[in-house]
């Protein structure tokens, strides 16, 4: 009859079987994962997303600029992914931990420079020389821009987008962060801001890449060692005498 489907023959089952291994990861197991496969991946992820942030924070805190700029935090995301891939974790799911452990490590600069401010860094007011940007500016992502001088006429280097509006006007005055160390360029203080928003923006990014590094590990446990797939040979037809 139209409409019924030949069951698959025995190597191809066994292909997408292989397949379905190779991609998503074998999960040999029924029912919920063993504890201690849960507790090892939960180590593995928070272990992978504590390192791409902590080497951030670290380079930023103690002035190591490869460290600072997030390329120790994208090494730790080649690791995790390298680690994923020696236990023969689903390369699709390799895939995705690496992506959202490059994006966390791009991500972490800026919350680690938000991080040393908040703990060791002095406000002061400034006062806005010059105001640019705006939603039609082609650079700033929409935000205005202002150009400051401290409290002796210096002009910073950088120029401050928080608390800088399209209110602002030169002659105001901002509250500028400043690095007691010097190690971090100054920021603006925003209003309300509090000393747990640099890393709180991280959270969500963090919590996806925990997650997902997770379903890796757990996935990726077999009964037995892995051996390199083959199709089952084909039975000999007998020839006749």
């Amino acid at each position: 009859m139209f409409g019924q489907r030949r069951p698959l023959p025995a190597p191809e089952r066994h292909l997408m079987a292989h397949l379905r291994s190779t991609v998503w990861g074998p999960a040999e197991f029924v029912g919920l994962p063993p504890r201690w496969l849960a507790a090892e991946a939960l180590a593995v992820g928070c272990a992978g997303a504590v390192a791409i942030v902590g080497t951030a924070v670290a380079g930023a805190w103690y002035g190591i600029p490869g460290l600072a700029d997030g390329e120790g935090g994208l090494v730790c995301a080649a690791a995790l992914a390298l680690y994923l891939r020696v236990v023969r974790a689903g390369r699709a799911l390799v895939g995705i931990v690496a992506v959202l452990g490059v994006c966390l490590a791009l991500k972490a600069p800026q919350a680690a420079v938000g991080v040393v401010l908040a703990e060791r860094g002095r406000v002061e007011s400034a006062v806005v020389t010059s105001v640019e940007g705006g939603p039609g500016a082609v650079s700033g992502r929409g935000r205005y821009l202002c150009s400051v001088a401290d409290q002796d006429g210096v002009p910073l280097k950088v120029r401050i987008w928080r608390g800088c509006e399209q209110t602002t006007r030169p002659g105001d005055t901002l509250a500028v962060a400043y690095d007691s160390r010097g190690l971090v360029a100054p920021r603006g203080v925003e209003a309300g801001a509090s000393p747990a928003d640099p890393l709180r923006g991280l959270g969500g990014w963090a919590a996806t890449l925990i997650v997902a590094s997770m379903v890796a590990v757990v996935r990726s446990y077999r009964l037995s060692r892995p051996a390199s797939w083959s199709p089952s040979p084909a039975l000999p037809t007998p020839t006749g005498s």
